[in-house]
Parts: structure tokens; sequence; C-alpha cells
């Protein structure tokens, strides 16, 4: 389902995040990013770089850091990323109906909280 609503996007649901992710946090180190996925550092810059061929994020080197930085192209379609979100929530929230989709979310998001601790 997320795959089918993100396919617009020309993202994955995972870089459709990231690059909502970068937008909103410009400069964002990549662990922070990784932590924020549950995801490896080598995971992340393999991420981040896929992002960058496609010029929808830019990395700075910062002593050890890597800073991540949004690109014009990825603030342009920050509004698209996010009304592909909306639209999975609507379109899950149909199926299961919202009192069961927003406690599948709350349950989803507590869990990765757990997990990334």
């Amino acid at each position: 389902m997320a795959e089918d609503v993100f396919a617009g996007t020309g993202l994955h649901p995972s870089y459709a995040f990231l690059v909502m992710s970068i937008n909103k946090y410009p400069g964002i180190p990549a662990g922070n990013l990784a932590e924020m996925m549950g995801l490896s550092p080598s995971t992340i810059t393999r991420l981040i770089e896929k992002l960058e061929k496609k010029n929808l994020a830019k990395r700075i080197s910062e002593g050890k850091s890597t800073l991540i930085f949004p690109t014009p192209e990825s603030v342009a379609m920050d509004d698209q990323v996010r009304a592909a979100w909306s639209d999975l929530f609507k379109r899950y929230t149909a199926v299961l109906g919202e009192p069961a989709a927003r406690d599948l979310t709350d349950r989803v998001y507590i869990a990765a909280l757990q997990l990334g601790s």
C-alpha cells in the first residue's frame, strides 16, 4: 500500500521519510538520521548517496561528522511527500477504521521508540 501511494513521488517510502526529515532538520548529522530510522550508519550512508544522485540531499563533512542538507529539489517536493503520508493514513484508515488506524500508528511509533533505545 505504501509503495503504491509513494509511486507518484518517485521515491520508496523510506527515501520519502528521509527527504521529509532532511527538509525538517537541515544540517542534521547522518548519525541522528540513522538513530531516527533505526538503521546502521552504513545503511544511512548508502541511502543518502542515492538521494544525492537524485539531487535530493547534500552531504557536508564537518570534522568527524557528516551533515545532511536539503536541496531546492527536495524542499520543492516536501508538500508532495507529506501529502503521500497523509494519503497512506487515509487508505489504511479506510480498511481498518479510524480508531484501529490511529491505534496502529501509535503502536508502531511506540515500538520504534522501544527498538531504538
